[in-house]
Protein backbone atom coordinates (compact mmCIF):
# COMPACT_ATOMS: atom_id res chain seq x y z
CA UNK A 1 0.00 0.00 0.00
CA UNK A 2 1.22 3.86 -0.40
CA UNK A 3 3.33 4.89 3.19
CA UNK A 4 1.73 8.11 4.49
CA UNK A 5 3.48 10.13 6.96
CA UNK A 6 2.36 13.83 8.77
CA UNK A 7 4.57 15.61 10.88
CA UNK A 8 3.53 18.48 13.36
CA UNK A 9 5.63 20.71 14.98
CA UNK A 10 4.04 22.83 16.69
CA UNK A 11 4.33 26.93 16.26
CA UNK A 12 8.31 27.25 16.08
CA UNK A 13 9.26 25.42 12.57
CA UNK A 14 12.23 22.93 12.81
CA UNK A 15 14.59 21.25 10.38
CA UNK A 16 13.37 17.75 8.90
CA UNK A 17 15.47 15.36 7.05
CA UNK A 18 13.20 12.43 4.86
CA UNK A 19 14.36 9.48 2.87
CA UNK A 20 11.44 8.55 1.25
CA UNK A 21 13.07 5.07 -0.05
CA UNK A 22 14.96 3.06 1.61
CA UNK A 23 18.03 1.68 -0.87
CA UNK A 24 18.76 -1.77 0.07
CA UNK A 25 15.40 -2.64 0.83
CA UNK A 26 13.32 -1.21 -2.09
CA UNK A 27 16.24 -1.40 -4.88
CA UNK A 28 17.89 -5.22 -4.03
CA UNK A 29 15.09 -7.25 -2.83
CA UNK A 30 13.29 -8.56 -5.91
CA UNK A 31 10.31 -10.16 -3.67
CA UNK A 32 8.74 -6.18 -3.21
CA UNK A 33 7.32 -4.39 -5.76
CA UNK A 34 8.58 -1.13 -6.81
CA UNK A 35 6.78 2.13 -5.77
CA UNK A 36 5.63 4.74 -8.49
CA UNK A 37 6.48 7.93 -7.12
CA UNK A 38 7.61 9.45 -4.12
CA UNK A 39 6.91 12.76 -2.50
CA UNK A 40 7.65 15.57 0.29
CA UNK A 41 6.21 18.72 1.40
CA UNK A 42 5.83 21.18 4.10
CA UNK A 43 5.73 24.77 4.30
CA UNK A 44 8.72 27.07 4.57
CA UNK A 45 9.29 29.63 7.19
CA UNK A 46 6.87 32.61 5.99
CA UNK A 47 4.10 29.64 5.03
CA UNK A 48 5.14 29.11 1.90
CA UNK A 49 4.42 25.93 0.40
CA UNK A 50 7.64 23.61 -0.92
CA UNK A 51 6.93 20.02 -2.22
CA UNK A 52 9.58 18.01 -3.50
CA UNK A 53 8.38 14.86 -5.28
CA UNK A 54 8.90 12.51 -8.56
CA UNK A 55 7.55 9.99 -10.35
CA UNK A 56 9.48 6.08 -10.00
CA UNK A 57 8.50 4.82 -12.95
CA UNK A 58 10.42 1.14 -13.40
CA UNK A 59 13.72 2.42 -10.96
CA UNK A 60 14.48 5.63 -13.80
CA UNK A 61 15.24 8.00 -10.80
CA UNK A 62 17.12 5.65 -7.59
CA UNK A 63 18.76 8.90 -6.99
CA UNK A 64 15.98 11.25 -6.49
CA UNK A 65 14.13 7.89 -4.43
CA UNK A 66 17.43 7.15 -2.23
CA UNK A 67 18.45 10.93 -1.59
CA UNK A 68 18.02 12.58 1.64
CA UNK A 69 15.84 15.70 1.69
CA UNK A 70 16.70 18.23 3.97
CA UNK A 71 13.12 20.99 4.59
CA UNK A 72 12.34 23.26 7.29
CA UNK A 73 8.85 23.91 8.35
CA UNK A 74 6.29 23.62 10.85
CA UNK A 75 3.99 20.86 9.21
CA UNK A 76 5.52 17.79 6.87
CA UNK A 77 3.63 15.38 5.23
CA UNK A 78 5.38 12.80 2.92
CA UNK A 79 4.21 9.62 0.60
CA UNK A 80 5.49 7.10 -1.58
CA UNK A 81 3.22 5.55 -4.03
CA UNK A 82 1.85 2.30 -5.16
CA UNK A 83 -0.64 2.85 -8.20
CA UNK A 84 -3.92 2.24 -8.33
CA UNK A 85 -4.78 4.42 -10.83
CA UNK A 86 -3.07 7.04 -13.30
CA UNK A 87 0.48 7.09 -14.62
CA UNK A 88 3.75 7.85 -13.68
CA UNK A 89 3.67 11.29 -14.10
CA UNK A 90 4.57 14.20 -12.15
CA UNK A 91 0.75 15.31 -11.80
CA UNK A 92 -0.15 11.91 -10.40
CA UNK A 93 2.88 12.38 -7.73
CA UNK A 94 1.84 12.99 -4.32
CA UNK A 95 1.32 15.11 -2.06
CA UNK A 96 -0.76 17.52 -4.29
CA UNK A 97 -1.24 21.40 -3.45
CA UNK A 98 -4.29 23.54 -3.49
CA UNK A 99 -5.65 26.34 -2.22
CA UNK A 100 -2.27 26.20 0.49
CA UNK A 101 -2.98 23.19 1.67
CA UNK A 102 -0.60 19.66 1.01
CA UNK A 103 -2.62 16.25 0.71
CA UNK A 104 -1.61 12.53 0.39
CA UNK A 105 -3.69 9.65 0.30
CA UNK A 106 -3.85 5.58 0.50
CA UNK A 107 -6.56 3.67 -1.01
CA UNK A 108 -8.79 2.93 -3.93
CA UNK A 109 -12.13 5.50 -4.62
CA UNK A 110 -13.56 4.21 -7.49
CA UNK A 111 -16.83 5.34 -8.88
CA UNK A 112 -14.47 8.55 -10.84
CA UNK A 113 -16.93 9.45 -13.73
CA UNK A 114 -19.47 10.33 -11.21
CA UNK A 115 -17.12 12.31 -9.03
CA UNK A 116 -15.95 13.88 -12.19
CA UNK A 117 -19.58 14.97 -12.92
CA UNK A 118 -20.42 15.84 -9.13
CA UNK A 119 -16.37 18.24 -9.82
CA UNK A 120 -18.38 19.47 -12.59
CA UNK A 121 -21.74 20.64 -11.09
CA UNK A 122 -19.53 22.62 -8.31
CA UNK A 123 -17.77 24.22 -10.70
CA UNK A 124 -14.28 22.31 -9.72
CA UNK A 125 -13.72 20.21 -12.62
CA UNK A 126 -10.44 22.67 -13.49
CA UNK A 127 -9.17 21.51 -9.42
CA UNK A 128 -7.85 18.22 -11.23
CA UNK A 129 -4.34 18.25 -13.47
CA UNK A 130 -4.24 14.11 -13.32
CA UNK A 131 -5.63 11.07 -13.65
CA UNK A 132 -6.13 9.55 -9.92
CA UNK A 133 -8.81 9.39 -7.60
CA UNK A 134 -6.53 10.69 -4.86
CA UNK A 135 -6.27 14.33 -6.57
CA UNK A 136 -10.28 14.19 -7.36
CA UNK A 137 -10.62 13.16 -3.84
CA UNK A 138 -8.86 16.42 -2.80
CA UNK A 139 -10.40 18.82 -5.47
CA UNK A 140 -13.87 17.66 -3.75
CA UNK A 141 -12.29 18.28 -0.32
CA UNK A 142 -11.19 21.80 -1.86
CA UNK A 143 -14.55 22.67 -3.24
CA UNK A 144 -16.59 21.95 -0.67
CA UNK A 145 -14.15 24.00 2.12
CA UNK A 146 -14.88 26.89 -0.11
CA UNK A 147 -18.30 26.18 -0.27
CA UNK A 148 -18.28 26.26 3.61
CA UNK A 149 -16.50 29.90 3.66
CA UNK A 150 -13.01 28.34 4.38
CA UNK A 151 -13.60 26.26 7.02
CA UNK A 152 -11.65 22.90 6.27
CA UNK A 153 -12.92 20.67 8.94
CA UNK A 154 -16.51 20.94 7.51
CA UNK A 155 -15.19 20.76 3.64
CA UNK A 156 -13.21 17.60 4.52
CA UNK A 157 -16.30 16.40 6.32
CA UNK A 158 -18.87 17.26 3.72
CA UNK A 159 -16.73 15.94 0.85
CA UNK A 160 -16.09 12.70 2.53
CA UNK A 161 -19.32 11.82 4.03
CA UNK A 162 -20.60 12.37 0.05
CA UNK A 163 -17.93 10.24 -1.45
CA UNK A 164 -19.00 7.57 1.73
CA UNK A 165 -22.53 7.95 0.34
CA UNK A 166 -22.45 7.83 -3.62
CA UNK A 167 -19.17 5.73 -4.75
CA UNK A 168 -17.67 2.62 -3.78
CA UNK A 169 -14.59 2.80 -1.66
CA UNK A 170 -11.47 0.43 -0.75
CA UNK A 171 -10.06 2.61 1.96
CA UNK A 172 -9.57 6.08 1.79
CA UNK A 173 -6.76 7.35 4.57
CA UNK A 174 -5.41 10.73 4.21
CA UNK A 175 -3.11 13.44 5.74
CA UNK A 176 -4.13 17.07 5.06
CA UNK A 177 -1.74 19.76 5.86
CA UNK A 178 -1.89 23.60 6.51
CA UNK A 179 1.24 26.01 7.52
CA UNK A 180 -0.51 25.73 11.40
CA UNK A 181 -2.92 22.36 11.32
CA UNK A 182 -2.83 18.95 10.20
CA UNK A 183 -6.09 16.45 9.83
CA UNK A 184 -5.31 12.85 9.25
CA UNK A 185 -8.28 10.22 8.51
CA UNK A 186 -8.22 6.61 8.92
CA UNK A 187 -11.63 5.78 6.98
CA UNK A 188 -12.94 2.48 7.20
CA UNK A 189 -10.79 -0.37 9.04
CA UNK A 190 -9.01 -1.13 5.47
CA UNK A 191 -5.69 0.19 5.99
CA UNK A 192 -4.03 1.06 9.96
CA UNK A 193 -3.14 4.82 10.76
CA UNK A 194 -1.29 5.67 13.56
CA UNK A 195 -0.82 9.17 15.62
CA UNK A 196 1.99 9.63 18.17
CA UNK A 197 2.04 12.06 20.57
CA UNK A 198 5.38 12.72 20.93
CA UNK A 199 6.51 15.09 23.96
CA UNK A 200 10.08 16.56 23.58
CA UNK A 201 12.69 14.20 23.44
CA UNK A 202 10.42 11.49 23.35
CA UNK A 203 10.08 9.06 26.02
CA UNK A 204 13.45 7.39 26.76
CA UNK A 205 14.63 7.33 29.95
CA UNK A 206 16.23 10.31 30.67
CA UNK A 207 14.65 11.75 26.96
CA UNK A 208 16.80 14.68 24.91
CA UNK A 209 16.34 12.54 21.82
CA UNK A 210 16.12 13.71 18.10
CA UNK A 211 13.57 12.26 16.45
CA UNK A 212 14.29 9.59 14.48
CA UNK A 213 11.60 7.12 13.24
CA UNK A 214 11.87 4.56 9.83
CA UNK A 215 8.88 2.31 8.62
CA UNK A 216 9.47 0.16 5.65
CA UNK A 217 9.97 2.72 3.24
CA UNK A 218 9.91 6.76 4.73
CA UNK A 219 12.46 7.53 7.47
CA UNK A 220 12.24 10.95 8.98
CA UNK A 221 14.63 12.69 11.51
CA UNK A 222 14.77 16.51 13.23
CA UNK A 223 17.07 17.20 15.65
CA UNK A 224 15.05 20.16 16.79
CA UNK A 225 12.88 17.80 18.40
CA UNK A 226 14.77 17.06 21.26
CA UNK A 227 13.86 20.38 22.26
CA UNK A 228 10.20 20.12 20.86
CA UNK A 229 7.05 18.53 21.25
CA UNK A 230 5.55 17.01 18.48
CA UNK A 231 2.48 15.01 16.80
CA UNK A 232 3.50 12.17 14.20
CA UNK A 233 0.66 10.62 11.83
CA UNK A 234 2.11 7.23 9.89
CA UNK A 235 0.90 4.19 7.88
CA UNK A 236 2.59 1.88 10.74
CA UNK A 237 4.63 2.60 14.03
CA UNK A 238 8.06 3.67 13.24
CA UNK A 239 9.65 3.10 16.25
CA UNK A 240 9.32 1.24 19.50
CA UNK A 241 7.90 4.60 21.60
CA UNK A 242 5.01 2.97 23.45
CA UNK A 243 2.39 5.89 22.72
CA UNK A 244 1.60 5.20 19.30
CA UNK A 245 -2.45 4.95 19.15
CA UNK A 246 -3.98 3.20 16.25
CA UNK A 247 -6.65 5.44 14.94
CA UNK A 248 -10.20 4.19 15.65
CA UNK A 249 -12.19 3.61 12.01
CA UNK A 250 -13.87 6.42 10.27
CA UNK A 251 -11.81 9.07 13.35
CA UNK A 252 -11.01 12.42 12.21
CA UNK A 253 -8.25 13.42 13.97
CA UNK A 254 -7.06 17.02 13.85
CA UNK A 255 -3.78 18.99 15.44
CA UNK A 256 -4.03 22.42 15.86
CA UNK A 257 -0.98 25.27 16.02
CA UNK A 258 -0.34 24.46 19.55
CA UNK A 259 -0.38 20.57 19.37
CA UNK A 260 -3.82 20.09 20.50
CA UNK A 261 -4.88 17.06 19.21
CA UNK A 262 -9.09 16.49 18.76
CA UNK A 263 -11.01 13.98 17.18
CA UNK A 264 -14.28 13.13 16.05
CA UNK A 265 -16.16 10.17 14.40
CA UNK A 266 -18.63 12.13 11.60
CA UNK A 267 -19.15 9.37 9.16
CA UNK A 268 -20.51 5.80 9.23
CA UNK A 269 -18.60 2.72 10.40
CA UNK A 270 -18.31 1.62 6.71
CA UNK A 271 -19.27 3.56 3.31
CA UNK A 272 -22.47 2.59 1.83
CA UNK A 273 -20.92 0.71 -1.02
CA UNK A 274 -17.55 -0.94 0.58
CA UNK A 275 -15.33 -2.60 -2.07
CA UNK A 276 -13.45 -6.08 -1.04
CA UNK A 277 -10.06 -7.14 -1.97
CA UNK A 278 -11.84 -9.14 -4.45
CA UNK A 279 -13.55 -6.59 -6.20
CA UNK A 280 -10.59 -5.06 -7.28
CA UNK A 281 -8.72 -5.33 -10.42
CA UNK A 282 -5.43 -6.45 -10.37
CA UNK A 283 -3.18 -3.27 -10.64
CA UNK A 284 -5.78 -1.27 -7.63
CA UNK A 285 -5.32 -4.81 -5.29
CA UNK A 286 -1.38 -5.05 -6.45
CA UNK A 287 -0.94 -0.87 -4.87
CA UNK A 288 -2.91 -1.61 -2.03
CA UNK A 289 -1.44 -4.64 -0.64
CA UNK A 290 1.94 -4.90 -2.86
CA UNK A 291 3.81 -7.44 -0.23
CA UNK A 292 1.28 -10.02 -1.81
CA UNK A 293 2.15 -8.61 -5.74
CA UNK A 294 3.79 -11.53 -8.10
CA UNK A 295 7.87 -10.13 -8.28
Amino acid sequence: MCRLFGLHAGPQDVTATFWLIDAPDSLAAQSHRNPDGAGVGTFAPGGQPEVSKQPIAAWEDAQFATAARDLRGTTFVAHVRYASTGGHTMANTHPFLLDGRLFAHNGVVAGLGELDQHLADLGAAGLVAGDTDSERVFALMTAETRRHGGDVAAGLTAAIGWISAHLPVYALNLVLITATDLWALRYPATHELYVLDRPAGGRSAGGGQALDVASPRIHAQSPHLAHQPSVIIASERMDADPGWRLLDPGELLHVSSALEISSSAPFPPEPAHLLRISDLGPEAAASQHPEAAPS
